[in-house]
């Protein structure tokens, strides 16, 4: 049977009243689990925001973004662990969509050759 792989975007908030040396470590803490269980791709640590809406009496948290890709039975089991994991306010884990993604990386990758062009252009002028 062959092995599938999707990709996945999953964002935490991490209380920040639990110190700034427990926050570093619960966001290791779940990018190494992530990267035993899959491959993390990206990493956007947005930092502290206020949040929407107070959450247990908090108004600001510590959001973190991992893009990875994984198995489609890793995902529900990340999930139990941040709803069991002290510190962690809020957490989402969402299947991205292939299709899109792939839009995303030629549009990207369009870019990136018309500013290659545009660098040579100019530099041909001088």
């Amino acid at each position: 049977m062959a092995n599938i792989i999707s990709s996945y975007e999953t964002m935490f908030i991490v209380d920040m009243t639990i110190g700034e040396e427990a926050v570093k470590a619960t966001i290791a803490k779940f990018t190494d689990l992530i990267s035993k269980n899959g491959t993390v791709e990206e990493v956007n640590e947005w930092g502290s925001r206020k949040l929407a809406y107070p959450i247990n009496d908090l108004n600001e948290g510590y959001y973190v973004i991992v893009n990875f890709k994984s198995a489609p039975d890793f995902p529900a089991e990340l999930e139990r662990i941040f709803g069991i994991t002290e510190g962690i306010m809020r957490s989402v884990v969402i299947k991205l969509d292939e299709k899109m993604l792939a839009k995303k990386a030629a549009r990207a990758a369009a870019a990136k050759a018309e500013a290659a062009e545009a660098v040579e252009e100019a530099t041909d002028a001088e």
